[in-house]
């Protein structure tokens, strides 16, 4: 339900800024009010909290982001006030902010590497990115994981591309397992057909 109504209202933010041909500023308005509420968990406590009315929870949204927020936004966040939805604001700003960066060809990529990748390395991986997929720029996620030993895992939306040093050897050891377990049986079969041929011999006599 809480993904269902971040997804409408978020959206209905995003058709209002390209309505209003202001996507570039609403979304650099709504990350600004992002980092707001992240760095003061109380303002959201207190938008949340049932002893405090409705009037007194849209005057606090007009005290704190007058002169921070547009009128659009202030208009937009009054609405979800009114709507009892004040407690999906961070996923509703979430939602907007992705449509917002598809919609401008940004695309989100996390890469994980055993060691710290060089500026060189970077900058050929957001090459190769930018030259296979539709994003005209990125926005990358570098993290390190020294139980990759080597090689690299990149997580763009739902896809991941797994070339890591650890993944290949579990393959290859999964691999020699399996050749192994058909080797093995291979012979039992063989065993079982000379039984088998030894049993009728013996049943002709």
């Amino acid at each position: 339900m809480a993904k269902r109504v971040s997804s409408i209202y978020g959206n209905a933010l995003f058709e209002l800024a390209v309505e209003e041909k202001k996507v570039d500023a609403l979304l650099s308005e709504v990350q600004t009010l992002q980092q707001i509420l992240l760095e003061n968990a109380d303002l959201l406590s207190l938008l949340n909290h049932p002893e405090v009315s409705k009037i007194e929870k849209l005057d606090l949204l007009k005290n704190i982001f007058s002169g921070r927020a547009s009128e659009e936004v202030l208009g937009f966040l009054s609405i979800i006030v009114e709507k009892d939805r004040q407690k999906d604001i961070p996923k509703i700003f979430e939602f907007f902010v992705d449509k917002a960066k598809e919609y401008k060809g940004i695309g989100k990529v996390k890469v994980v590497s055993a060691t710290e990748l060089s500026a060189r390395q970077k900058e050929k991986l957001t090459k190769r990115l930018l030259e296979t997929t539709k994003y005209t720029s990125f926005e990358v996620d570098y993290q390190i994981e020294p139980a990759l030993l080597g090689g690299l895992i990149i997580r763009i939306e739902d896809r991941v591309l797994d070339s890591s040093l650890k993944t290949q050897i579990e393959k290859l050891s999964k691999g020699l397992s399996k050749l192994s377990l058909e080797k093995e049986g291979v012979v039992g079969v063989g065993e079982f057909k000379t039984g088998r041929n030894q049993f009728r011999n013996q049943g002709t006599d």
